[in-house]
């Protein structure tokens, strides 16, 4: 009977390991990643930013026309870069995906999972990072997209993209423009950063490349930067 009894005790507790290992995993999976604590100074040190690699999982985005790579595998690699120079300038950065996944069956839900993580982290700004595509290849040159009526954001798409053009000094100069994106519904300063376009192989094969990746982050950053000392100087006024 002892014998029975310690059995039954020994399943009971192998079944039970089982479910919270299972359990944790599902929390962990559904959990976004949380920005870390940063203590370097810098311009951007107090600021918390939501940086978002756009599409993931089953939503591959635009697709190279050469090399064939996925937008939303991009998305993720410059979003690392952006990462890395807006924590150096000293924010805390919240990202929304660091692998290859979506957070719903279909867009819209997707979507909100991204935003929830703002407003939990409670972000002072919001980063969506893309890749553009044209049915011409000879469309070129990052652009920035801001929600129209959104005045912060309209400051900020515009100090992003004075920045990618002074340090990229792409063959076509584009403007800041205003559009109608669910992404950029919240109250806080948002845009969207299509970096390049995927459509032209010249420009494709710049924005595979880590360095300009990098070069790319570092005008996005500095642009940020410029934006919150614009604000900071009106609130002094």
């Amino acid at each position: 009977m002892r014998k029975i009894v310690l059995y039954v005790s020994v399943v009971t507790l192998l079944v039970g390991a089982v479910y919270f290992l299972s359990y944790g995993q599902e929390k962990e999976n559904a959990m976004p990643v949380l920005p870390k604590e940063n203590a370097q100074p810098g311009p951007l040190q107090g600021y918390t930013i939501l940086v978002d690699a756009g599409h993931g999982g089953y939503d591959g985005g635009a697709r190279a026309g050469v090399s064939k790579v996925w937008e939303k595998e991009i998305n993720l690699q410059m979003a690392g870069q952006f990462r890395q120079a807006l924590e150096k300038a000293g924010a805390r950065v919240i990202m929304t995906r660091e692998e290859d996944k979506a957070f719903a069956d279909k867009k819209r839900p997707d979507l909100d999972a991204r935003l929830q993580m703002a407003r939990d982290g409670q972000a002072d700004m919001l980063l969506s990072v893309h890749m553009n595509q044209y049915h011409s290849a000879m469309e070129s040159g990052p652009q920035v997209f801001y929600r129209k009526d959104q005045e912060n954001s309209r400051l900020l798409s515009g100090c992003i993209q004075a920045a990618m053009i002074s340090r990229l000094q792409p063959r076509k100069e584009r403007k800041a423009m205003a559009g109608d994106y669910y992404m950029l519904s919240l109250d806080i300063p948002s845009v969207l950063v299509e970096c390049g376009f995927l459509s032209n192989p010249e420009e494709e094969k710049m924005l595979l490349d880590d360095a300009y990746q990098k070069q790319l982050a570092e005008a996005v950053c500095e642009g940020v930067c410029e934006y919150f000392a614009l604000k900071s100087t009106e609130k002094m006024e």
